[in-house]
C-alpha cells in the first residue's frame, strides 16, 4: 500500500508534467515567456498547492471531528443515563468511538484524495496534450455510457475525440533551438556542494541547436519514398563549435542518411542501441550516436570543457536509468518537426466537466447512494469537498497556461516576406534599364521563357520585326516582349517600394494570390479581406492511407484528421460568396 507521502509525491510529479517544468529551458516564442513563469507555477505547485491541500483537509476533517467527538460525548452520556456499568463497552459508544477515530486518522483519506487527483489528471492527459478519454473499472462497469458528449439539444450532433481542440501540425519547424543547460531540472536539484563537484558554473550556459542544411523532401503531392526518407544528423564540415558570442552551438543537417551516417557503434550494446535509437517518426533516428558524436567533438575544442561536463550528466527516467542530458535535449529538438500536437479550445470547460463525471462515477457511485448509511455518505460528500476543491485550481491554473497558448495560436501573423509576379507592360518604362541588368531576372525568363532563343529573321530589313536577344538586354527587347512576368523577388525592397507606388489601385489589380503558409494561417489572415467574395473552395486532405500515412501524436488517428479538416473547412465558411 502507498505511503500518504509517496501518493502525494507522485500527484505533484504528475503536475510537473502537466505544466511542462520538466522540459528545458528554451529561449524561443511561447517558451521564453513560460520561463517567466516557471517561478509562479513552481511556487504553486511546492507551496500554495500543498497549503490548498493541508487546508481543505483541515475545514473538512476539523468539522466533521467535532461532531464525531460531540456524539461520542452524548453516547457516553446516554450509557451512563441507562445505569451502564462500563459506558464503553456498549454499542451506541464503541460505534461512536469508532467513527470518531476513522475521521481522527485522516491519513487514509488523503492518500484516496492524492490517488484519485493522480489517476483524474493521468487519465486525461498524454505527452502535452489533454484527451477526451474515458475508461471504466469492474466497479462501475455497466453504469453510465462509456462516453458522453457536450450536447444542448441539436437534432443531429457530430462528434469526436479531439473535436475540441486545434490540431497543430509542425512538420518541417526549422527554427533554431536555445536552452540554458545550467536550468535542466537534473541540476537545479542538486545541493551547492555537488554543483561544486560537477563544475556547475554560476552563469548561464547556453547552447544552440541549429539547422545549417535541409534537403528537399515530401511536398505539395510529392511524397518522400523511403530511400528519400529524412532525419536529423550531425553536419559533416562543422558538427560543433564555439560561437562569436562564446557559446556552445550545434549543427544539424534534415537529410538522408546514404552510406549510413551518423551510424551507431556496431560494438555498443544491444540494448543502448535499442535505448537511443528510438525514432519519434518510426524511423531509425540514431539519437544515441549524435549524442556521442557532440560530447566526443566537444571535448576536443578549446574552452569547452564545462559544456562537455554538462552534457554529460545523467537524466535518467523510469525505462532509462542511464539516459545522459544531451539525449533529451537532442530528442526534444527533433520532436518538434516530427510530431504534431493539440491546443484545446476550452480546456477549463472540458476539464471541469470531466472532474464531475469522474467524481460521480468514480467517487460517490450515486447508484449505492440509496443503500449507503449516514457515514458512508458523510464521507463521500467530505471526500468530493476536497477533490473538487483541489482539482477546481489545479484546472483553472492549468486553462490559464493553455488559453495563452490558443491566443498566440489565433492571433493573426506577421508576413514576413511578399513579393509578387508582374508583367512589363503594367510596370513604368522608367524602371525598364533597372530590369534589364538584373542578372537573375534574366536568367530565369531564360529558363521559363527560352527569350535567348529569340533570333533574328533571315532576310530581315534593318529596323523592322522585333529585337533579338542580347544578354543583357535592350529596353527596346524589353518593350518588344512585355508579356514577360518580373519576379520581384529578385528585386531590392526599394525597387518593389517604387513599383507597387506606381501602380493605382494595387489591390484590385492583383488578379491572383498565392500564400506559403500554414493552411489554417493563412485562411485566419484572409478573413476580413475575402470575406464573401469567394466562389469555391478546394482542399486536398491529407490522407489516412498507408501510403501516406500521417504521422499522428496519439492514437486516435481518424478523430485527429477531423480536427484538422474541421477547423480549416470552418475558416473558409465566412470567405465564400452567399449564392
Amino acid at each position: 500500500m502507498p505511503t500518504t507521502e509517496k501518493l502525494r509525491n507522485k500527484l505533484l510529479n504528475k503536475l510537473a508534467e502537466l505544466f511542462q517544468l520538466n522540459k528545458p529551458d528554451l529561449d524561443f516564442g511561447f517558451y521564453r515567456i513560460m520561463q517567466a513563469r516557471a517561478s509562479q507555477v513552481r511556487a504553486f505547485i511546492d507551496k500554495d498547492l500543498l497549503q490548498i491541500i493541508e487546508d481543505a483537509f483541515g475545514q473538512v476533517d476539523e468539522g466533521r471531528k467535532a461532531v464525531a467527538e460531540a456524539a461520542v460525548h452524548a453516547a457516553v452520556d446516554q450509557a451512563i443515563k441507562f445505569g451502564a456499568p462500563d459506558p464503553e463497552t456498549t454499542q451506541g459508544v464503541q460505534e461512536a468511538r469508532a467513527a470518531y477515530n476513522t475521521i481522527k486518522d485522516g491519513a487514509t483519506a488523503e492518500s484516496d484524495v492524492y490517488d484519485h487527483l493522480y489517476r483524474f489528471f493521468e487519465r486525461y492527459y498524454e505527452d502535452g496534450d489533454f484527451i477526451s478519454r474515458r475508461y471504466y473499472t469492474r466497479e462501475n462497469a455497466g453504469k453510465a455510457a462509456p462516453f458522453a458528449i457536450p450536447y444542448n439539444g441539436e437534432e443531429v450532433k457530430l462528434h469526436w475525440a479531439n473535436a475540441d481542440q486545434y490540431y497543430i501540425k509542425t512538420a518541417e519547424y526549422f527554427s533554431n533551438y536555445t536552452f540554458d543547460i545550467t536550468r535542466a531540472a537534473e541540476i537545479q536539484k542538486m545541493s551547492k556542494e555537488e554543483k561544486v563537484l560537477n563544475q556547475v558554473p554560476d552563469k548561464p550556459l547556453k547552447i544552440h541547436f541549429r539547422i545549417v542544411d535541409a534537403t528537399e523532401g515530401e511536398h505539395g503531392n510529392v511524397k518522400a519514398t523511403e530511400d528519400k526518407k529524412r532525419f536529423f544528423v550531425l553536419h559533416e564540415e562543422t558538427p560543433v563549435r564555439i560561437d562569436d558570442m562564446g557559446e556552445l552551438a550545434i549543427n544539424f543537417e534534415y537529410t538522408s542518411l546514404p552510406g549510413g551516417k551518423n551510424d551507431v557503434d556496431p560494438d555498443m550494446e544491444e540494448s543502448l542501441k535499442e535505448l537511443y535509437c528510438k525514432s519519434l517518426n518510426k524511423g531509425d533516428m540514431p539519437n544515441l550516436a549524435i549524442a556521442q558524436k557532440i560530447i566526443n567533438t566537444v571535448e576536443t575544442l578549446d574552452n569547452a570543457t564545462v559544456y562537455g561536463n554538462m552534457l554529460k550528466l545523467a537524466a535518467p527516467t523510469d525505462k532509462i536509468p542511464n539516459r545522459p542530458l544531451l539525449a533529451r535535449y537532442v530528442n526534444q529538438y527533433t520532436a518538434r518537426n516530427t510530431m504534431d500536437y493539440f491546443i484545446h479550445k476550452d480546456l477549463g470547460g472540458f476539464l471541469k466537466r470531466e472532474l464531475d463525471f469522474y467524481i460521480k462515477n468514480e467517487v460517490m457511485h450515486l447508484d449505492d447512494i440509496e443503500n449507503a448509511d449516514v457515514p458512508a455518505v458523510e464521507g463521500y460528500l467530505s471526500k468530493i469537498k476536497v477533490i473538487r476543491k483541489i482539482a477546481t485550481k489545479l484546472i483553472e491554473f492549468m486553462a490559464q497556461l493553455e488559453d495563452f497558448q490558443k491566443k498566440l495560436w489565433l492571433k493573426k501573423k506577421f508576413v514576413v516576406e511578399t513579393n509578387c509576379c508582374i508583367t512589363l507592360d503594367r510596370i513604368p518604362q522608367e524602371m525598364y534599364p533597372q530590369i534589364a541588368v538584373n542578372p537573375a531576372q534574366i536568367e530565369e525568363w531564360i529558363k521559363l521563357f527560352a527569350i535567348d532563343e529569340i533570333k533574328a529573321v533571315d532576310g530581315q530589313l534593318p529596323g523592322m520585326g522585333k529585337p533579338i536577344f542580347s544578354d543583357p538586354p535592350t529596353i527596346e527587347f524589353l518593350q518588344a516582349n512585355d508579356k514577360l512576368v518580373l519576379d520581384t523577388t529578385f528585386f531590392s525592397d526599394e525597387f518593389k517600394a517604387r513599383l507597387i507606388e506606381s501602380i493605382e489601385d494595387f489591390d484590385e489589380q492583383c488578379d491572383g494570390l498565392l500564400i506559403h503558409s500554414e493552411n489554417f494561417q493563412a485562411l485566419n489572415l484572409l478573413q476580413e479581406q475575402y470575406r464573401e467574395q469567394v466562389k469555391c473552395v478546394y482542399i486536398d486532405p491529407p490522407y489516412n492511407a498507408q501510403s501516406s500515412e500521417i504521422l499522428y501524436k496519439n492514437s486516435y488517428k481518424h478523430s485527429s484528421w477531423l480536427s484538422l479538416i474541421h477547423s480549416r473547412i470552418e475558416f473558409s465558411k465566412p470567405i465564400l460568396m452567399v449564392l
